[in-house]
C-alpha cells in the first residue's frame, strides 16, 4: 500500500519525496553515467569539446550533455556532468585524462606532497562547474531533480596516491596501513574540499547530491569505518551546517555487511546499492531507515530482452514496496543499445 504523503511533501519532485522517505507508486528513475558514450549526441559534443576536462569545464557543453539523456528519455533526474577528480585539481594537483588510458595524476606518496595541497579548494578552478549547475537548473522542468555529486574521500584518495586507477587500490591501502596519520591528513583535506564543493553546487541550484565511494568494497570493516563512514559523516554534517536539510545519497559500492552502519552513522537520505547486493536485505534492513537506490546489473541492460525484463521485475518486486529510486547498480556501459534503455523505462513505468 502506498504510503500517505505528508502535506509538506505535496508538490515536491518525486525523487526528493523518496529521499524524504515517501514511497512512490512509480519509482523515480535515472541512471549513473546516463550522460555518456552510449548516446550519439554525447559523442558529437565530446568530439567538439576536445579533451575530457575541456568538456567538464565548458559550462555550455557540459550543460548540454547533462540535459541530453533527460530530453531523450524523460528521466526523473539530471546528474551534473563532471568528474570526481576535479577536487584534486582544485587542491593543486596535476590531473590529466589520456585517451584510452584514463586519468593520470601526480602520485601523492609522502609528507612533502601532502604539504603541497591547498587547505581549501580553488573556487576559480570550479567556477565553471557551478555555472554548469545553474544553466542546467534553469533548463529543467518542475518535475526533474538536479543531482550534484563528488567522489568520496577514500575513492578520490586511491587515485591521488597511485596516480592512476589500479585493480586493487593497494597503493592507498598500504599508505593507510603504514602511515595512518599521514593518510588521515589527506582524507581530512578531501573532506573539507568535498564540503566546499558540494555546498557550491547546492547554492548554484543542485537539489540533492550523491557521494560516490566506488572503491569502498576493498576495505575491511575497521578500515571501512575509518576511511569511508567517518569521512562521509563529516561531509554530510558539514554540508548541512551551510545548507540545512540538504538531501544526500551515499553510494558505497561493494558493501553489504556494513551498509546498515553506513546509513546509521552517516545520516544520508538514501543509499545506492550495486547489483551484488541482496535485495531482500535492502528491503528488510535498509528501506525502513532510508531510501534505497538501485540496483539493476548494467550487464543485464546491455544484454536486453528477457534477461533485462527479469532483472527489472525483480527490483520492482522486492524494493518498490518502500522508498525506491530505480537505477543501475553502477554506470551504464558504453556499448548499451538505446533501445534497451527505452525497454527498461517502459517496464518500470508500466
Amino acid at each position: 500500500m502506498e504510503e500517505a504523503r505528508k502535506p509538506e511533501s505535496v508538490g515536491i519532485k518525486p525523487l526528493l519525496r523518496v529521499l524524504e522517505g515517501t514511497r512512490e507508486k512509480t519509482p523515480p528513475i535515472w541512471m549513473m553515467r546516463q550522460a555518456g558514450r552510449y548516446l550519439p549526441e554525447y559523442r558529437a559534443v565530446r568530439e567538439k569539446a576536445g579533451g575530457f576536462l575541456d568538456l567538464c569545464f565548458n559550462p555550455e557543453l557540459a550543460a548540454e550533455v547533462t540535459l541530453q539523456p533527460v530530453r531523450r528519455f524523460g528521466f526523473d533526474a539530471a546528474i551534473l556532468f563532471s568528474d570526481i577528480l576535479v577536487i584534486p585539481l582544485a587542491l593543486g594537483r596535476k590531473v590529466e585524462f589520456q585517451v584510452g588510458e584514463g586519468p593520470k595524476l601526480e602520485p601523492l606518496t609522502d609528507a612533502a606532497a601532502l604539504d603541497s595541497l591547498r587547505e581549501h579548494i580553488d573556487g576559480k578552478v570550479l567556477a565553471p562547474v557551478y555555472e554548469t549547475v545553474a544553466r542546467v537548473k534553469s533548463a529543467l522542468d518542475k518535475k526533474t531533480t538536479l543531482i550534484g555529486f563528488c567522489g568520496a574521500p577514500w575513492t578520490v584518495a586511491t587515485y591521488m596516491v597511485a596516480g592512476e586507477a589500479t585493480p586493487d587500490q593497494a597503493p592507498a591501502r598500504l599508505f593507510a596501513y603504514r602511515d595512518p596519520a599521514g593518510f588521515g591528513r589527506l582524507i581530512d583535506r578531501l573532506v573539507q574540499g568535498s564540503i566546499e564543493y558540494l555546498v557550491g553546487q547546492l547554492k548554484a541550484g543542485a537539489e540533492c547530491v550523491q557521494i560516490f565511494d566506488t572503491w569502498a568494497g576493498v576495505l575491511g570493516p575497521d578500515q571501512f569505518e575509518r576511511w569511508c563512514i567517518q569521512p562521509t559523516q563529516k561531509i554530510v554534517a558539514g554540508v548541512r551546517e551551510q545548507v540545512p536539510n540538504a538531501k544526500v545519497i551515499g553510494f558505497p559500492r561493494g558493501v553489504q555487511a556494513m551498509a546498515l552502519p553506513y546509513v546509521q552513522m552517516t545520516g544520508v537520505n538514501g543509499i545506492g546499492i550495486d547489483w551484488t547486493f541482496e535485495r531482500e536485505i535492502a528491503r528488510d534492513i535498509l528501506q525502513p531507515r532510508t531510501a534505497v537506490q538501485g540496483n539493476v546489473d548494467p550487464l543485464s541492460l546491455l544484454a536486453g530482452g528477457a534477461a533485462l525484463d527479469r532483472e527489472v521485475d525483480d527490483v520492482l518486486a522486492k524494493l518498490s514496496g518502500g522508498p525506491l529510486i530505480f537505477n543501475l547498480g553502477h554506470g551504464i556501459l558504453p556499448a548499451t543499445p538505446i533501445a534497451h534503455v527505452e525497454r527498461m523505462l517502459k517496464r518500470v513505468r508500466g
